[in-house]
């Protein structure tokens, strides 16, 4: 896959996104953390949003 520098970054951002989602939903399931789940639900969808956004903004 070949990424334009615009969408590159929108998608390292997104991928960073999706670990940390993936982190916080494990501190939620080892209850480490209180209200993890919430937290990783909203930041998946901000990591999903993203890359929507950079899939948008590909011919631009």
């Amino acid at each position: 896959m070949r990424l334009t520098p615009p969408t590159q970054y929108v998608f390292y951002a997104s991928v960073v996104l999706g670990v940390a989602a993936l982190v916080l939903y494990g501190l939620g399931v080892l209850g480490l953390m209180d209200a993890a789940h919430h937290f990783a639900f909203w930041t998946a969808i901000v990591a999903w949003l993203g890359l929507i956004v950079g899939v948008a903004a590909r011919g631009i």
